[in-house]
């Protein structure tokens, strides 16, 4: 912090930015290799694709491709940026609920992996594989319905959810299964069931579902049709402090032992973890602009609020985060702590990313800190009051 502001990455003129820990980062992608590599047989292929959305920066993406780590993408635009970092077709996989043709027609020409999300989709690819023959993976998105989690808006496999092809209804497994059976370049399968607030136990059930689809269709085929199992990514993430949980050796052990065989190199694995590889090595830093109060209670008015912390503005209760208190030249305040409101520079009365929080007091002029914000927010901008995006800067 002392850093930041001695070198004026925030300031008078420059009052917020976003800081990320290049160190960090690495660390938690090996982590996540490792955790992987400890349960997989020898020789399996396993990729794993970082969710772009968490954080859609082109030097972050190619950091995490230096780190052996391909790119999972929801957009043309998501896609434009894993090109420009570098990340080769052949470890880039396109997951959209809404694909347009232009989209398909070019991932198909990259060989770039597609999950197609439905069966309107997937008739959609069946006319473009007929015109142009493709060297590109090709999988279904299936939802198994195993039920949410705490935050509603992002549980994914709920019965009546967006996403995939809804394995419970009735005569849909049957429909999947014959999906594949009459088309033998169906070679995966793909769900995303995690998601903050999800245990891992329902993860981990999910990803049963999924692999004992695979081994039905297989069996139904008489050969391995299915070879790669796209097991989404989703591992929670804890904002309430610095200590790291759940990790990734204890979700790859879980599904070890809660999916015999997942690990046996009977399939290739893909991955798609976003916000667990990022969320713990990024801060927020913000310029408190003037110290006010109203009602007796004090509030700190910063350049941080619903344009880096979304979520956080608008729904409080399922995306707390903490908030840290620093003097003008970065140094941690001091101080008894006294509940005061830290607010944002948007023009509605709901912009704070923290209410009657107990802090040392705020004086304008200092500084405060968003903890654990590397993923989703400094870099998933919301242009309210048409305010400008932060620099976003790596430290090591």
């Amino acid at each position: 912090m002392r850093a930041a502001v001695a070198q004026r990455l925030t300031g008078p003129d420059e009052p917020v930015a976003g800081l990320l820990d290049i160190a960090g980062i690495r660390r938690s992608a090996a982590e996540l290799r490792a955790a992987f590599d400890e349960f997989t047989a020898p020789g399996t292929p396993v990729l794993h694709a970082f969710a772009v959305k968490a954080a859609s920066l082109v030097p972050v993406l190619r950091l995490l491709a230096q780190e052996g780590l391909g790119c999972e993408v929801a957009s043309p635009g998501e896609l434009a940026l894993a090109r420009a970092a570098g990340v080769p077709a052949a470890r880039t996989v396109l997951d959209s609920p809404a694909k347009t043709p232009a989209e398909l027609r070019e991932a198909l020409a990259l060989g770039i992996a597609v999950n197609a999300d439905n069966p309107e989709e997937l008739a959609r690819i069946d006319g473009l594989v007929a015109s142009a023959p493709t060297t590109a993976p090709l999988g279904l998105r299936v939802n198994p319905q195993i039920g949410g989690g705490r935050i509603g808006a992002m549980s994914t496999a709920t019965d009546t959810s967006k996403f995939g092809i809804a394995l419970r209804d009735e005569g849909a497994r049957d429909w999947v299964v014959r999906a594949c059976l009459d088309r033998p370049w169906l070679t995966r399968l793909h769900a995303h069931v995690g998601s903050q607030g999800m245990p891992l136990a329902l993860m981990a059930e999910g990803v049963r579902a999924l692999y004992d689809l695979a081994e039905e269709i297989n069996e139904r085929a008489g050969r391995t049709q299915i070879d790669t199992l796209d097991l989404g990514g989703g591992l929670p993430v804890n904002f309430d402090s610095d200590t790291v949980t759940p990790t990734y050796r204890e979700y790859a052990g879980l599904l070890h032992s809660a999916v015999p065989g997942l690990f046996s190199g009977r399939y290739g694995l893909v991955t798609e973890f976003g916000r667990s590889l990022l969320a713990k090595h990024g801060t927020v830093l913000a310029r408190v602009e003037y110290a006010k109060s109203a009602g007796g209670r004090p509030i700190a008015v910063t350049h941080a609020g619903a344009q880096v912390a979304t979520r956080t503005v608008f729904v409080p209760d399922a995306w707390p985060i903490r908030v840290a208190a620093y003097d003008a030249e970065g140094r941690p305040r001091t101080g008894p702590p006294v509940a005061q409101d830290i607010a944002g520079p948007c023009c509605f009365a709901g912009d704070l990313v923290a209410e009657n929080r107990p802090l040392p007091l705020l004086a304008s002029g200092d500084h405060v800190a968003l903890l654990d914000t590397g993923a989703y927010y400094f870099s998933t901008h919301f242009a309210y009051n048409s305010l400008p995006r932060p620099g976003i800067y790596g430290y090591a």
